[in-house]
């Protein structure tokens, strides 16, 4: 078991390295050309919650990994964890609500500020938006916490035909050598309890602790956009790359399609940009009303549009030395993603499988995917581990995915799709 703690212990920390420096490595590579060595606090904020969302997913196998390190005992209080799950699960819960509700927010209002203002007015402006966000978070919690912070729990008492149950468990002098209680006849080691009629049933209610309550809200509102996201996303992460593949440019085009494409692409970029133009005199004139927002999106998703369009135009006419070998990592990458769309369309199809058989039905026709990682358990004792939390930080991309699909707008704050480059 030594062994096996250590391994669980040396993972973790590996993993967590891995996962910061794999954001970073996004970071570097999907951050705006102008935002180059510059905007270190909005870089530091985007890495921290990338982490700590990544992680707050593969904190459930880690969790089922570390419980085994007593599963030879009665009860988890029996052998001391590996790790401290309960405050980690704490402290990462915690982390991602104050990201959420206040960094996040800061970052976002200091950032996306008026750039002709000092950064000491940025500052402030950032912080009341903060402050005023934290005032409403904060009497949200506590009154919901304050009318229905508590924790309702059905139990049945307990009677027994050896003694009857003491007050106080303490007078009893319990212990490794005498674990049962001694009989009203004066006979030991006798254990005997059943449980009552149904008419015993009672409800035993306490409250929660504050930090507790918290997670318990945030995991309700998580619960809530995962299915929604994660459900569309499912379906469309996998097929997205397929239809990919179907899609793709079949063959390089002649240079004088070439052309007539690049010159339909070029009117419209200039349409564009002079409508970016007025744009910008209408905002110097004060006149940034409904209808200019309104041309405003309309613009941003034809400038979207307008990329799209020419980066398939490069695909299907690679220029250059090296444009040959262009071509051939274009045809790759469009391979890999039609190996990775079927082998996606399998995971979620063992997903939505695992979810109809053993949690929609009752009682479970088959524990499917848990049978799977136990068997994987018994070849070695980390990898059903490793399989659950690929599963796990799969339903994290499907939840990336439908939120691409859905939208990319939450009430006042616009999420951007992120591009390579």
């Amino acid at each position: 078991m030594g062994d096996f703690n250590l391994a669980l212990v040396i993972i973790a920390a590996v993993v967590c390295v891995v996962v910061f420096l794999f954001n970073i490595y996004l970071l570097i590579n999907y951050q705006h050309p102008d935002d180059l060595n510059q905007a270190y606090f909005p870089k530091l904020v985007v890495v921290l919650g990338l982490s700590v969302a990544e992680i707050s997913i593969l904190m459930l196998p880690a969790d089922v990994a570390n419980r085994q390190a007593c599963s030879n005992n009665i009860y988890n209080g029996a052998c001391n964890l590996t790790l401290p799950m309960k405050d980690l699960w704490l402290a990462v819960y915690i982390i991602d609500v104050v990201l959420v509700f206040f960094v996040i927010p800061f970052a976002m209002f200091y950032y996306e500020g008026d750039q002709d203002k000092s950064c000491g007015k940025r500052v402030f402006s950032a912080l009341m938006w903060v402050i005023v966000t934290a005032v409403v978070v904060g009497l949200t919690l506590g009154i919901l916490y304050g009318l229905v912070g508590k924790v309702d729990f059905t139990v049945r008492k307990l009677s027994s035909s050896t003694t009857n149950f003491p007050s106080s468990w303490s007078s009893l002098s319990l212990s490794k050598n005498h674990p049962c209680l001694t009989g009203t006849n004066g006979n030991t080691n006798l254990c005997d309890a059943y449980i009552a009629g149904e008419s015993s049933e009672a409800k035993w209610t306490m409250r929660t602790t504050f930090p507790e309550y918290v997670v318990a809200l945030a995991t309700i509102v998580g619960s809530v956009l995962f299915s929604i996201f994660g459900g569309v996303g499912i379906t469309c992460l996998p097929l997205g790359l397929i239809f990919s593949f179907l899609r793709r440019p079949k063959a390089i085009i002649t240079r004088a399609h070439y052309i007539k494409e690049a010159t339909e692409l070029g009117k419209r970029a200039k349409e564009v940009k002079e409508a970016a133009a007025a744009l910008q005199r209408e905002e110097r004139s004060g006149s940034k009303g409904r209808k200019w927002r309104k041309n405003v999106k309309a613009v941003e998703k034809e400038l979207l549009f307008l990329e799209e369009d020419v980066k398939a135009l490069e695909e299907m006419y690679p220029q250059g030395e090296k444009a040959e070998a262009s071509w051939a990592l274009t045809v790759l990458g469009y391979l890999g993603r039609l190996i990775l769309g079927i082998f996606g369309f399998i995971v979620s199809v063992a997903w939505v499988a695992h979810i109809v058989l053993y949690m929609l039905i009752n009682p479970p026709v088959s524990p499917f995917l848990n049978e799977v990682f136990i068997k994987l358990d018994s070849v070695w004792g980390l990898l059903g581990t490793v399989a659950f939390a690929f599963f796990c930080f799969y339903l994290l991309l499907a939840v990336i995915a439908g939120a691409m699909v859905l939208g990319l707008r939450l009430v006042f704050i616009t999420i951007h799709p992120m591009k390579y480059g």
